[in-house]
């Protein structure tokens, strides 16, 4: 006797607007229906469809046989003395992943989030690097990390700088950032979303093509010779690629592209690498983040001192480029990317 036919649920949450249209019209549905049930899920936060009210009963009994609304609660919680929020959720594998709530000016927050469990870029200097990539996370836990924090805490800009390359998960992250832009999802305006890329060089040009978002390129050295010892990334796509694909990157007439410049004591610190990376960045509407390396016990890089940062800062502003000085935050928190997932996991 063959066994019953069961419909296989799908997690609403993976899905992009379009996605979600394409999902409801097969099901019989009118296309207005799209707009309702992102508004439910996103402005509304509401993961149980008996909640949807203005759905018939014989919609919402629909929508149960055949969809879920996942979700996360955070499994821990650190707060540091500035303010900073970082939070581990655990994934369904068993797996699990951070997300950090960074408090700007006013009341205002900068939610950073993750796209993948682990890394497989390997930075010498990522405490996420020492996990490996175990996996890619699918839209649906992307944009979770968000609608979780948004159940307690504004959110008022989103960085995918957390654990995991963005653009080595490209389609699950463009289907995130579709979701975050929806009019009648998030509504986050593409100013207000930025994705830092270690630089894979075609997909960050696949990237460009496909969709608008403020771009973070992780630098971090001057030459390919450094570079390859800090970023193994560098080996396949060197400096003058990587470049050559930032003056390709379409930008807005006032958007620039932002360069992380972690500043590592007796590695990239000198003048000298101040000059190079002047030299680099002809060309190019840039602006330099540098940030001071945040020491953890997976590492032996050291901070430099406040003499050498402030020395850097100030040759690249004399030379007319805009160089901001990231303030490290939630320094008493396991501050840095992965560090909360392995004090918890007997990593530290």
């Amino acid at each position: 006797m063959s066994e019953p036919f069961e419909h296989k649920t799908v997690d609403l949450k993976n899905l992009n607007p379009q996605d979600l249209r394409q999902f409801l019209s097969g099901i019989g549905k009118e296309k207005f229906r799209t707009t309702q049930i992102l508004r439910w899920i996103y402005t509304r936060g509401v993961e149980d469809f008996n909640e949807m009210t203005d759905l018939a009963k014989s919609f919402r009994e629909e929508l149960f046989t055949r969809a879920t609304i996942s979700s996360f609660v955070p499994e821990a919680e650190e707060v540091s003395t500035d303010g900073t929020r970082k939070f581990l959720f655990r994934l369904s594998d068993g797996n699990s992943v951070e997300t950090v709530l960074i408090p700007m000016d006013g009341d205002r927050n900068t939610l950073c989030i993750s796209t993948q469990v682990g890394c497989a870029m390997q930075c010498s200097f990522c405490f996420t690097g020492t996990f490996g990539l175990q996996r890619n996370l699918e839209t649906a836990e992307i944009v979770n990390q968000v609608c979780a924090v948004r159940k307690k805490y504004p959110v008022n800009n989103i960085v995918l700088m957390g654990m995991g390359e963005p653009l080595h998960n490209l389609e699950n992250v463009i289907k995130a950032l579709e979701i975050l832009y929806a009019e009648a999802g998030f509504a986050y305006g593409t100013r207000k979303v930025t994705l830092s890329t270690s630089g894979l060089v075609p997909e960050m040009l696949e990237l460009g093509r496909r969709i608008k978002v403020n771009l973070a390129v992780s630098l971090n050295a001057t030459t390919d010779a450094v570079r390859d010892e800090l970023m193994p990334v560098n080996r396949r796509y060197p400096l003058s690629q990587l470049m050559e694909a930032c003056r390709r990157y379409p930008l807005a007439p006032h958007q620039r592209i932002t360069f992380e410049y972690i500043l590592i004591q007796g590695v990239n610190d000198s003048l000298e690498d101040a000059k190079r990376l002047v030299k680099l960045l002809h060309g190019i509407k840039a602006k330099v983040n540098l940030i001071p390396f945040n020491e953890h016990s997976g590492s032996d890089f050291k901070t430099p001192n406040e003499e050498s940062i402030r020395a850097f800062q100030v040759y690249l502003l004399d030379r007319q480029i805009v160089a901001v000085r990231r303030a490290g935050k939630g320094q008493d928190i396991s501050a840095a990317c992965g560090q909360l997932k392995g004090k918890l996991e007997n990593k530290l």
